[in-house]
């Protein structure tokens, strides 16, 4: 039963279906907390301080090197993921939820590029149709206004910085594959927060804003979820190929479709349903049409 069911949903999927669903709930969670005032960059700094102290008691619950071996790529991951960071969220907080979300998740199709042309992966015609529904789903999405006459509603600006942000989240995800293939995936998720949090610190930009009780709840969760979709986002890559780990990762828009209306009162314009459906038809494409061999237990 147990190789039927892996057959059915490969261990990378139900890891990636975690990272997802954690991812999810993280986004809401600061949407909502930036309702209290709380600065992008006061909320990254809260998140690093929460998953470094998770990451911190993994590594030293397995026994192993905090540093690893490859530092400079450990080092490099944490940059470009916390730069991609900061898009995400600045997007996030000033997009509707399910739209940032959609935008964000632009990094698969990014992610099998970038990973065909540095890690030599191969473009398998499953991902290519996934890349192609994927740009022209979110096309649809973010410019509505030049098939209707219309001016598009989402400000153009954050936008452009969603897409950035999905572009470093692509960049960051295929170090990731890099490294996972000789360091410990708690080694990779601690050096995150470990970068990210002097980064915010250094960086600021707002000024502090001391959290009441429900925003520092919401700080903590933030951390919490972020560390949940981390472990299933390093898990899924040591596993899978990094173009087709990540496609998988897909059913987090229709997690934010639910939360933005659920929480946010969000409805989704026709236009965000026509070119999520394209999206999301295009990651059923790469999962089903494409069927690896023998795959390693992890």
């Amino acid at each position: 039963m147990q190789s039927s069911s892996n057959h059915i949903l490969p261990l990378s999927a139900r890891y990636m279906l975690l990272s997802a669903l954690g991812f999810a709930l993280m986004a809401a969670c600061v949407k909502e907390v930036s309702t209290y005032g709380i600065p992008v960059m006061e909320i990254i700094a809260a998140r690093a301080v929460v998953s470094l102290i998770i990451s911190y008691l993994d590594v030293k619950r397995k026994g192993i090197s905090l540093w690893g071996t490859d530092k400079p790529l450990l080092i490099a991951r944490g940059v470009v993921g916390a730069l991609a960071l900061i898009c995400v969220y600045y997007a996030i907080t000033t997009l509707p939820l399910a739209e940032a979300t959609l935008i964000q998740y632009l990094h698969p199709a990014f992610t099998a590029i970038i990973a065909l042309i540095f890690l030599r992966e191969q473009l398998h015609l499953s991902t290519i149709i996934c890349i192609v529904l994927s740009i022209a789903g979110l096309a649809i999405i973010v410019q509505p206004g030049q098939w209707v006459g219309e001016l598009s509603e989402l400000p153009r600006f954050s936008v452009i910085i969603a897409i950035v942000g999905a572009l470093g989240s692509a960049v960051a995800y295929v170090l990731v594959r890099k490294l996972s293939q000789r360091e410990d995936s708690s080694v990779i998720i601690f050096y995150f927060p470990l970068v990210a949090l002097p980064v915010a610190c250094l960086f600021p930009g707002e000024s502090f804003v001391m959290p009441d009780l429900p925003a520092l709840i919401l700080l903590i969760l933030v951390g919490i979820f972020t560390q949940i979709g981390q472990v299933g986002l390093t898990n899924a890559m040591q596993i899978e190929g990094a173009g087709k780990a990540t496609a998988y990762s897909y059913v987090q828009v229709i997690f934010a479709l639910i939360l933005g209306w659920v929480i946010f009162a969000e409805i989704p314009s026709f236009w965000t349903w026509l070119g999520g459906s394209f999206i999301i038809v295009g990651a059923l494409i790469n999962t089903l049409g494409y069927r690896p061999g023998k795959k390693p237990e992890g």
